[in-house]
């Protein structure tokens, strides 16, 4: 029902589960003016606070992070964690999972609802013929994302694109090769025509035009990194060349700070935060106080000497490789991780959690240095200049070297380099440097593993749990849930589960 998908539009100050009354009308009822589509188009992007809180709607109440913060070379927990030894553990009962695909297609289901209503208006529901592109691209981008989660994860679950009407629809068959991602890049292409190229004041923090277009260039350079698409690549600069009015902060310690939210470099952001009184966007007003069912959890970032005692077990660290990675004069460094006890500071520095567990500062899900990286990886294996790929690393460079007076760390790459291997690799280690501890590293390696640029192997991650760790490359595929498997019979179990 209707009122499910809005259920954001009641949030409070309380950790519990949303206290929701019985639904009083029905998709036929609801959906009769621009307002009703709007409170629908924000209990989809509601949605994604199972992703990034410290409660869920779908499962156990379990932080779901676990599945993408920890497989990557960034992060360390220093106990016994599956996503980071790559145990036995990750099996098709493992709980984390299980939110994280419910958490996906309750996203999809909601994209969906507002997709297909607006599909079925009423003449004369809208008036605003902008307006209701702009709900129809928020949508095909929320649906996008939520195909590109379940790609970076599962590599294959079923394609989500319409509303159950009929039993017959019930049970999908898993997508093979890329159709998760085809399936995003299709909406994103969609999206991006739809959508403003920004909104107002009230609405900030709403995906925009250049939203769609980094998130899919983003997608086109990880399908080609899988496929070695030179197409892909070309599409992807493509993509990147509509995107405008962006430029990366002079400060990098703004991207992670609740006081510099949704800035010049931010192309989409989780709206960390609760309703007030005062607006009617129950999503993104925000910053009213740490509480909330909409809070960002960065408890896994504690304080220097905090052990962590909620849903993450204990802190997490950087790893011995990403310590090594940094030049000791980058101003970078100190913003990631605390040299003492490499305890991680990213986004906790200045705002540290109510209690470890309830924030307000938003989750940078894509911001313009990723991209710029991006462009980087596109130029260089699309078969363009070493030159112009090694501009972009710079760029992303200079904005560090340049928050220090005088700085000179790091220095500007050679643009005299034209090993293609050497210039890659320059990409990869900057991506750590920069991108480290935001979520995305694990989904960087997943693909180049698949693509055959890196070989991923006890080693490569320099796991600070050597004895533990037990790489394997069928985790490169985490398993589809048992509650899945055994409802659905079209659904393909990953290989080694």
């Amino acid at each position: 029902m209707v009122l499910g998908v809005i259920l954001l539009m009641t949030i409070t100050c309380k950790k519990n589960p949303l206290d929701v009354p019985s639904p009083t009308a029905n998709e036929q009822t609801y959906f009769t003016t621009p307002a009703a589509f709007n409170a629908v188009v924000l209990g989809a992007y509601a949605a994604l606070t199972d992703f990034y809180s410290s409660t869920n709607e779908t499962g156990s109440g379990q932080w779901e992070g676990e599945v993408t913060w920890l497989p990557g070379d960034d992060l360390t927990n220093g106990t016994a964690q599956p996503y980071e030894d790559f145990s036995n553990a990750i099996n098709p009962s493992e709980p984390y999972l299980g939110d994280f695909f419910n958490s996906s297609y309750l996203l999809l289901g909601r994209a969906n609802t507002v997709l297909q209503a607006i599909k079925q208006a009423a003449p004369g529901v809208f008036t605003n013929a902008t307006l209701e592109n702009n709900y129809e691209g928020e949508a095909l981008f929320l649906r996008a994302f939520g195909h590109y989660q379940l790609w970076n994860v599962f590599g294959t679950a079923p394609l989500d694109t319409i509303v159950v009407t009929a039993t017959s629809q019930i049970n999908a068959p898993s997508s093979t090769g890329t159709q998760l991602l085809d399936q995003a890049i299709a909406d994103l292409t969609l999206a991006a025509t739809l959508l403003p190229p920004s909104w107002d004041q009230a609405d900030l923090g709403r995906v925009t035009a250049n939203s769609a277009y980094g998130l899919l260039g983003k997608c086109l350079v990880f399908r080609a990194s899988a496929t070695k698409s030179a197409a892909d690549y070309t599409a992807a600069l493509a993509a990147f060349a509509k995107i405008s009015g962006v430029s990366l902060t002079a400060n990098y310690e703004d991207n992670f700070s609740a006081k510099t939210e949704n800035n010049p470099e931010s192309l989409f952001e989780f709206q960390a935060g609760v309703a007030t009184s005062t607006s009617t966007n129950a999503w993104l007003a925000n910053d009213q106080c740490n509480c909330g069912v909409a809070s960002a959890y960065w408890q896994v970032f504690g304080e220097p000497g905090q052990a962590a005692s909620y849903m993450g077990g204990n802190l997490y660290y950087a790893t011995a490789k990403l310590v090594s990675i940094f030049d000791p004069a980058d101003p970078r460094l100190p913003l990631t991780y605390n040299t003492k006890d490499s305890t991680i500071t990213k986004y906790i520095l200045n705002d540290l959690p109510d209690g470890g567990v309830n924030s307000d500062n938003n989750v940078r899900i894509l911001r313009y240095a990723d991209v710029l990286l991006l462009e980087a990886e596109a130029t260089l294996q699309s078969g363009g200049s070493t030159a112009t790929a090694i501009g972009y690393i710079n760029q992303v460079r200079d904005r560090a070297r340049n928050m220090v007076t005088g700085g000179t760390a790091p220095a500007d790459l050679s643009l005299a380099q034209t090993n293609m291997d050497s210039v890659m690799q320059w990409i990869m280690d900057e991506r750590l440097r920069e991108l480290s501890c935001e979520g995305g590293r694990w989904y960087d390696l997943r693909r180049w593993s698949i693509g055959g640029t890196i070989t991923l192997s006890d080693a490569f991650f320099s796991s600070d749990e050597p004895t533990r760790m037990s790489w394997d490359p069928h985790y490169l595929y985490f398993p589809i849930p048992i509650t899945e498997t055994s409802k659905n019979p079209l659904i393909t179990q990953n290989p080694g589960y």
